[in-house]
């Protein structure tokens, strides 16, 4: 039986990008390379003191860094910028786009999260990496500018995540399907272990802080009701799932059916997740592989950003669960 790495099939995926003279593969092995290296110091939390806690520092969202939100930031940069392949790459973890000067040439933009749900590492439940690719907009020669980074979901060339928990898997789309890659920490090889990743169009899981469900909006506290009643498509309860990583979550659901809310709040009325580095990559997965992503009302994909920073509200999974709640939020 034939097995295959992660770098063959990048190769032979490249030959639809034949515009792309192989920079689109060289992004996806610099995020790859990344991916190991922080996979690897993830792997050792529980050893190694010096990437344990937090960092004593607040990212642009007024959130606690923790120590390894700052290694996988740095990892992902030094990775992409190393090539000459990325004129710029936005952060969740950095106020403002970095520019890699000495790349004018390049014509790719980077957004990503490098470390998803780092205050779980303290408690060892899964983290993850999201990452969504553009090309600039900008002239290719010229310094990057905002505008390459503010382009709604449909415009991505690639998206993907890693998550790292009892195994470490890469997911990634260019637009031709979902593929899942698992690493082989033996010899630090990821393998194609998930062809053409679909998820189901109904499922049973639905994922959201109930903690917050008061404080959300009347037809999200309906349809969550809807979730846990015998009177839904299933004649009974749905199994209430949540561990509070965003790629956990997600990528159970991508697997099994379900679906994720991070509705908008009384406290946080646009919602908390953001758009450019987690919202669209992740609806460019799951639309690939099927599913639906919503911000209650417009889909992901057209949402035009204004800012680096900016949320929405989130609804995304299996389509019938998706289209089911958007019928509750217009009632």
């Amino acid at each position: 039986m034939s097995i295959t790495t992660l770098g063959e099939f990048i190769l032979e995926e490249q030959k639809d990008f034949p515009d792309s003279s192989g920079e689109l593969s060289s992004i996806l092995s610099s995020i790859r390379l990344a991916g190991k290296i922080v996979s690897n110091q993830i792997n050792k939390a529980g050893l190694a003191q010096h990437i344990m806690g937090a960092a004593g520092s607040e990212n642009i969202q007024g959130e606690a860094q923790q120590k390894l939100d700052v290694y996988a930031d740095n990892q992902f940069i030094k990775a992409l910028k190393v090539r000459g392949i990325v004129c710029g790459i936005a952060s969740e973890e950095n106020d403002d786009f970095i520019a890699f000067n000495e790349n004018n040439d390049a014509k790719y933009v980077v957004m990503i999260d490098p470390l998803d749900g780092s205050s779980n590492i303290d408690v060892n439940v899964s983290v993850g990496t999201i990452f969504s690719v553009c090309k600039r907009v900008s002239p290719v020669g010229s310094p990057v500018e905002l505008r390459d980074f503010l382009q709604p979901g449909i415009q991505q060339v690639a998206a993907g995540y890693i998550i790292f928990g009892s195994s470490t898997m890469l997911v990634y789309t260019t637009g031709k399907g979902v593929n899942g890659f698992t690493l082989d920490p033996g010899i630090g090889v990821f393998f194609l272990s998930h062809p053409a990743m679909k998820t189901p169009k109904n499922g049973k899981i639905y994922s959201i802080n109930e903690g917050n469900i008061k404080h959300c909006a009347d037809g999200v506290s309906e349809y969550v009701r809807y979730c846990q009643s015998d009177q839904n498509d299933l004649g009974k309860p749905y199994t209430g799932r949540y561990i509070g990583s965003l790629v956990a979550d997600f990528h159970r659901n991508l697997l099994k059916g379900g679906i994720y809310i991070y509705p908008s709040t009384k406290e946080a009325p646009t919602g908390k997740l953001r758009l450019l580095y987690e919202c669209s990559p992740l609806a460019f997965l799951i639309e690939q592989a099927g599913g639906k992503a919503s911000n209650g009302q417009d889909r992901i994909m057209e949402i035009q950003p204004t800012k680096l920073h900016q949320r929405v509200p989130f609804f995304i999974g299996s389509v019938n669960m998706v289209d089911k709640v958007e019928g509750f939020l217009d009632t």
